[in-house]
C-alpha cells in the first residue's frame, strides 16, 4: 500500500488520516525490542525520575499513567531533556522506554479535590528527585511503547491495581507556593516557577497532573507541553518587543544525528519563522519519494490561529526567545530545520527545543548584508535556497524591506 506523504505530513500519527488502524511509522521492532525486558510483568518497583503522563483519549475522562522503571538509584536521566540530548538515539530509547507506566482513568476536574490515587500521582509530580515507586498492575505488560511527536517516549503501560508511594522528597519553597496557592493563576505561576529556575518540562508535568491555577484540572501532556512552551515565550517576547533591534545578521547552524537546525537573527522589529525539510524515509514522510517543506510564521503581533505545524512552532519559539532576551535586543528570527532519512521515530516536541537552545549557544558567523546571511545559510543546506525562499514568510518580508 502507498500512502501518500501529504497525509503523513498532516496527521504525525495522531489522525489515521490513511484509514489504517495502526501508524506504521510508529509501529516498529526496533522499538518493541526496548521494552521487551518489562513484558510479562504484572508489578513494577523502582525510583521514578519521577515520571506521570496523562493522556487525551475520552476527554474529559482521561488516563492518568504514572511510570516508574525497574531500576533503583539516581534515575533524573529518563526525565532530563539537557541529559537527553547528549545521548545518541540508541541510548535515549533504551533509557525512555523502560518506564513502565501504570494506568487509571479520571475525570479532568477532578485534579481540584482529587481522589486518594490522583492525589498520590500529584505528590510524585510535585517530586524534585527521584521517588520510590511500586505499580501493581491488573494485566501483564505487553511490549507496545508510546511513541508520540508532541510527548516523549514511554514503555509500555496496563491498568493500575495499586500504586505505592515511598518516601518522597519536599518540593522547592516556589513549586509548593504554586501548588498550595489556590488563587494563583496558572500562567503567572508558570512564569514565577519559569523564573525560579524550574525547567519547562517540569512546568509542564506540574500543569498536566492538575497542581497549578485557580480551577485545578488534568490537562493532557501533549497540551501541557505545547501550553507552558507558548506561556513563557508569550511573556519572554512581551519585554523583548520593547527592546532595542539588534545591529548585525547572525546566522547560527547545528549539525546533529541525521538533522540540520539554522537560525537567522536578522536586525529587524521581532517577526518569527519555524520551517521543517522532511526527506524520504524520515518520520512524518516515510512514503515519499520527494522532500517535503513546512513552514508557519508570526508577524509582531502574534498568530490568532494555532500553527499547523504543531508543537515544534512553539518549542523552538521559547528557544528564540531565551536567546534573545538573553541578548538584551530583539530581531527578526527564522529557524529552518531539515530531517534527512534515517532520522524516522518521534521523540518528541523537547528535541526541537533542546536543540534550538544549544544552536543559539554556539557561536553565530556575523553579516552586514542578508544576501551575505542567507548564502551562508544555503551552504550548510541541502535543499535549495529558493525552495526554502518560496516557503519562507520572513525572508521575503526582510527582501521586502530592504
Amino acid at each position: 500500500m502507498r500512502i501518500n506523504p501529504a497525509l503523513c505530513i498532516r496527521c504525525r500519527g495522531a489522525k489515521m488520516l490513511c484509514g489504517l488502524a495502526y501508524c506504521p511509522v510508529l509501529v516498529k521492532a526496533k522499538v518493541r525490542r526496548y521494552a521487551e525486558a518489562l513484558a510479562g510483568k504484572t508489578s513494577v518497583a523502582g525510583s521514578s525520575p519521577p515520571s506521570v503522563f496523562v493522556g487525551r483519549i475520552g476527554w474529559p475522562k482521561v488516563r492518568v499513567y504514572p511510570s516508574a522503571p525497574p531500576l533503583d538509584g539516581d534515575t533524573s536521566r529518563l526525565e532530563d531533556p539537557k541529559a537527553w540530548l547528549q545521548m545518541d538515539l540508541e541510548e535515549f530509547l533504551s533509557q525512555r522506554l523502560i518506564l513502565a507506566r501504570g494506568s487509571f482513568e479520571a475525570y479532568v476536574d477532578s485534579a481540584g479535590d482529587p481522589p486518594r490515587l490522583l492525589e498520590d500521582v500529584q505528590a510524585l509530580a510535585l517530586s524534585p528527585r527521584p521517588a520510590e515507586v511500586e505499580l501493581e498492575l491488573r494485566k501483564p505488560l505487553r511490549p507496545n511503547p508510546s511513541l508520540d511527536e508532541h510527548t516523549p517516549p514511554f514503555g509500555p503501560a496496563s491498568p493500575l491495581k495499586s500504586l505505592r508511594l515511598g518516601s518522597l522528597p519536599p518540593p522547592e519553597r516556589a513549586v509548593e507556593r504554586a501548588y498550595s496557592d489556590t488563587d494563583y493563576p496558572a500562567g503567572d505561576a508558570m512564569w514565577d516557577l519559569y523564573k525560579s529556575g524550574v525547567d519547562v518540562h517540569r512546568i509542564s508535568r506540574l500543569l498536566s497532573v492538575g497542581a497549578l491555577g485557580i480551577r485545578r484540572r488534568l490537562v493532557p501532556t501533549r497540551w501541557s507541553i505545547t501550553a507552558v512552551d507558548k506561556q513563557i515565550s508569550d511573556r519572554l517576547l512581551e519585554r523583548i518587543k520593547r527592546m532595542p533591534v539588534l545591529d548585525r545578521y547572525l546566522v547560527y547552524v547545528r549539525k546533529t544525528r541525521g538533522n540540520t537546525f539554522v537560525g537567522l537573527l536578522a536586525p529587524r522589529g521581532f517577526m518569527y519563522e519555524w520551517g521543517e525539510a522532511w526527506w524520504p524515509s524520515t518520520t512524518w514522510n516515510y512514503f515519499g519519494s520527494s522532500p517535503e517543506v513546512e513552514v508557519d510564521w508570526e508577524g509582531p503581533r502574534g498568530r490568532s490561529t494555532y500553527p499547523s505545524i504543531g508543537g515544534c512552532y512553539y518549542a523552538a519559539r521559547l528557544a528564540a526567545a531565551e536567546a534573545l532576551d538573553s541578548m538584551g535586543r530583539q530581531a527578526a528570527v527564522v529557524l529552518w530545520r531539515e530531517i534527512y532519512p534515517g532520522f524516522d521515530l518521534p521523540v518528541g516536541v523537547w528535541y526541537v527545543r533542546e536543540n534550538v537552545r544549544a544552536l543559539f549557544r554556539s557561536k553565530p558567523e556575523k553579516f552586514d548584508e542578508l544576501g551575505e546571511a542567507l548564502s551562508y545559510m544555503a551552504s550548510h543546506l541541502r535543499l535549495p535556497l529558493d525552495l526554502w525562499y518560496s516557503r519562507s514568510h520572513v525572508v521575503k518580508a526582510l527582501k521586502t524591506s530592504l
